[in-house]
């Protein structure tokens, strides 16, 4: 294929919707963008109306994590407690020979408390431990099978790192949060390389089918039941198998300190080829708000609203993470950090003074931030990474979060939209299997702040984001935060990663984003996806 024209629809240059134009591409870059473009024996793409934009790239996703729930038991697809069930139970009687039921997806506003039931589990499957992380993958719920094999009792004390959840006599009851779900996952067969390679290849798929080109997997390295993924990307990226450009965010082990730089620097050099680039490090500063382990400044509030002692985790204490992001600015790695509470975000934000702007550092998630804050990404040079799908008025939101932050704190979440007017850089991604890879209707909350498919007043709205700041954050923000600067745009010499969508979603109301559908996903000028 030598030329492709793509002609008669719309088109978003990566910064701006252009309205009617055409794009001719050759040898995986862009030839020309312009509005009347003709060129005798290119293969000509139709748009029919919709639009051709940069292919999306993900800032922050687990395609592994993601692809795996996908072959296995997955709870992704259905939200009620009783749906989970049947669902477990389905897969446990379709599978007699897993030695574990493993998988995941489940919400907790599903049930009381955020907190499933070891008992609930045990109606379906009594006589195999499972083990279910939920969609956040900041919990697990396991079974009473899986509590008596890792030996967790009312004696067993909660990890320094996480929680085990009990009942009124102090015995586990089948949740564990944060760094608690190690008891369990530490005896969980581990899956095998073809196990992860066919995930990976899952995950490809499905990102490619949501128009997702290019990402960056936050997580490369052994967390959370899941094996270090590192040699199936190398292997991916050595034999072809991985179609898409991506960074791998290499794990910082937060038990160790400094002394591990050497060893990451030398995974960066060992991993580094093809389209698999090992140049950033994932930090893990706190948890998450729903299940009060997010790092806050004061005390969550108690369901009468009164404030408790708890002010969530933060992993690393102030100095231990400023130390780390110092060393491994002066190594050459780029930092992403994981911070949710306003002290956490904070604490990441003093540890990144004085770094390197080029490394383009970045915090991701940021769901509580102190407005003293919220101008510090600019000044900095650290990109706001932003998951846009969770600013709205969700179950887990209204039931789960809005009581524990009280009035003023929950006037603080997401504020994209001051982020945006303070001048910060701004990048986006999915978290999937958090939630769903869909970029366009996380696209849909950043500009609407409501939910899709919801009648619930919208959120925050004056943090909502204009539609082409959204837009230019899923292609050219979060390719530049991957060190792309040529991608995420319509221009000539750019690389042709592209999506082309059946309709041009500027042209209708904001609350039918999220309703366009990919046509076609190209990568350097060659289809991967075609519905």
């Amino acid at each position: 294929m030598s030329q492709v024209l793509f002609t008669n629809g719309a088109l978003f240059d990566g910064q701006r919707h252009r309205g009617q134009g055409c794009v001719l591409v050759e040898s995986g870059r862009i030839l020309a963008v312009d509005r009347d473009l003709a060129r005798d024996g290119a293969m000509v793409v139709d748009l029919e109306g919709g639009l051709l934009a940069p292919g999306f790239t993900d800032a922050h996703v687990h395609p592994i994590q993601g692809g795996l729930e996908r072959l296995r038991c997955d709870l992704s697809g259905v939200d009620a407690r009783e749906d989970y069930l049947e669902t477990i139970a389905t897969y446990a009687a379709a599978h007699p020979d897993a030695e574990w039921i493993l998988g995941g997806g489940w919400a907790m506003p599903a049930f009381p408390g955020g907190t499933p039931t070891a008992a609930e589990l045990d109606r379906v499957v009594p006589d195999r431990p499972v083990f279910l992380p939920n969609r956040d993958h900041h919990g697990a719920w396991v079974n009473s099978r899986a509590l008596e094999l890792a030996g967790i009792d009312e004696h067993t004390p909660d990890p320094s790192d996480g929680r085990i959840e009990r009942d009124a006599d102090g015995r586990p009851s089948g949740t564990l949060h944060e760094g608690a779900t190690a008891l369990v996952s530490r005896h969980v067969p581990r899956p095998t390389g073809a196990d992860l390679h066919a995930a990976l290849m899952a995950g490809q798929s499905y990102l490619h089918s949501v128009g997702v080109t290019s990402w960056q997997d936050a997580i490369v390295g052994a967390y959370s039941g899941i094996d270090d993924p590192a040699s199936t990307y190398t292997s991916a990226a050595a034999s072809g198998d991985l179609r898409s450009d991506v960074v791998g965010a290499l794990w910082w082990e937060r038990r160790l300190g400094v002394e591990q730089v050497a060893d990451l620097v030398g995974r960066r050099e060992a991993m580094t080829g093809g389209r698999f680039r090992a140049t950033t490090v994932k930090i893990m500063q706190d948890g998450v708000a729903e299940n009060g382990t997010a790092a806050m400044l004061e005390p969550y509030l108690d369901r009468c609203g009164h404030a408790t002692t708890n002010r969530g985790h933060s992993f690393l204490d102030a100095a231990a993470l400023r130390e780390a992001v110092v060393a491994l600015d002066a190594a050459g790695f780029q930092v992403h950090v994981h911070a949710i509470g306003d002290r956490g975000v904070r604490e990441a934000l003093d540890a990144f003074e004085g770094t390197d702007p080029a490394r383009r550092h970045h915090v991701a998630h940021l769901q509580v931030v102190h407005p003293d804050d919220v101008r510090r990404f600019a000044g900095l040079g650290v990109a706001a990474n932003m998951q846009m799908l969770w600013a709205c008025l969700d179950d887990q939101m209204v039931d789960l979060t809005l009581p524990h932050l009280g009035p003023e704190r929950s006037g603080w979440q997401y504020p994209f939209g001051d982020l945006h007017r303070t001048g910060a850089r701004l990048a986006a991604g999915s978290d999937w299997p958090v939630s769903t890879p869909d970029p366009l209707q996380a696209i849909q909350v950043a500009v609407t702040r409501v939910e899709p498919g919801s009648d619930r007043e919208p959120f925050l709205p004056e943090q909502s984001l204009p539609l082409e700041t959204a837009f230019a954050a899923y292609t050219s923000g979060s390719a530049w935060a991957n060190g792309r600067d040529d991608a995420g745009v319509l221009r000539p010499g750019a690389v042709a990663d592209l999506v082309v969508l059946d309709r041009d979603p500027f042209a209708g109301p904001p609350e039918e984003i999220g309703q366009a559908r990919v046509v076609s996903t190209w990568i350097d000028g060659r289809p991967v996806f075609e519905g």
